[in-house]
């Protein structure tokens, strides 16, 4: 047979290939789903009040468990430290009558105020959240006596019974009591969230699935209920360091909390206070502490209860 009785190819004729339906297929090009965690970090980046808030918080903790070992005074009393002297470039936040550095003492300060607030945002978050979970998912009996319970604790302020108790424990003046005493009454706003968040879970078709399959209670509280409320667990966590900062300052102020030879934010304010005016460098920047700590966690709890807010989009690139 000739050539040109031979049967032609599409590539002998210069006729393109048919296009790769794997490249050009429109149900092949796809985004990429971001996953929970990514979702949640992306939106609480791009809250600037949080992410400042965030900076300025980490630079108040370098400052008081890094600076102390930088800088060449410590917060006890110091024969080669003149008395009360304005702030320098040697003392930049001014002596005391004694003979301690401020800046020193405020360093310490720091670090015992946030030492106490996050030991009382874990035992808020351990102690609240399980309550709450218990109570929220078995309700009947169990949850009418647990919620009367705290509603009973809730009656009475807090401060009210930390100074009580704090009166009468020999070990009330150290950090990790005061710490204690505080984190086990400052749980309940914390439980009352949680339980709420878990009825409202506990109806849901994933929890009535794993009953169905034959999951256990332990089971079902560990990996479906504590899991799903981990947002307002967290935010109620964050709060609680807060509160525990003022509630700190407030038990060192009435003479209830760490007292010297070591010392806090709310004992150094305390000291101050009569001296506000006269010698104003020994009073605010342990106020001034205070209050930015408070205001830094605050923010960044306003952040996270954003990002960990479900009612959010789907966000994809």
């Amino acid at each position: 047979m000739s050539d040109h009785g031979a049967p032609s190819t599409p590539h002998q004729h210069g006729t393109p290939e048919p296009p790769d339906d794997r490249v050009h297929d429109p149900e092949a090009i796809t985004t990429r789903q971001r996953s929970q965690l990514q979702l949640i970090v992306r939106r609480f980046l791009r809250h600037r009040a949080a992410m400042v808030s965030l900076f300025f918080f980490l630079l108040i903790v370098a400052f008081a468990f890094i600076g102390p070992y930088l800088w060449e005074w410590d917060h006890m009393v110091s024969r080669d430290i003149p008395s009360s002297q304005p702030p320098s470039w040697d003392h930049p936040f001014g002596t005391t009558s004694a003979g301690n550095d401020v800046f020193a003492q405020v360093m310490r300060g720091t670090q015992k105020s946030l030492q106490v607030a996050f030991t009382v945002g874990a035992l808020t978050v351990v102690i609240g959240a399980l309550w709450g979970t218990i109570a929220g998912y078995y309700r009947g009996k169990i949850d009418a006596v647990m919620m009367r319970f705290v509603d009973v604790l809730l009656v009475i302020p807090l401060l009210v019974l930390v100074v009580a108790i704090a009166g009468n424990v020999r070990g009330g003046t150290t950090w990790w009591a005061v710490a204690l005493i505080i984190g086990f009454f400052g749980w309940t706003t914390t439980a009352r969230i949680v339980r709420g968040v878990v009825l409202s879970l506990r109806e849901q078709e994933f929890v009535e699935a794993s009953k169905a399959m034959g999951g256990s209670d332990l089971r079902i509280i560990a990996t479906h209920l504590l899991p799903n409320a981990a947002g307002p667990i967290i935010v109620a966590g964050t709060l609680a360091i807060a509160l525990a900062i003022l509630a700190e300052a407030g038990l060192s102020f009435l003479g209830f909390g760490i007292q010297p030879p070591d010392t806090s934010l709310g004992l150094l304010v305390d000291r101050a206070r009569t001296a506000a005016r006269t010698r104003p460098w020994l009073f605010y920047p342990p106020g001034f502490m205070i209050v930015a700590i408070a205001l830094t966690i605050n923010f960044i709890g306003d952040g996270l209860r954003d990002a960990l807010d479900p009612r959010q989009t789907t966000m994809r690139r």
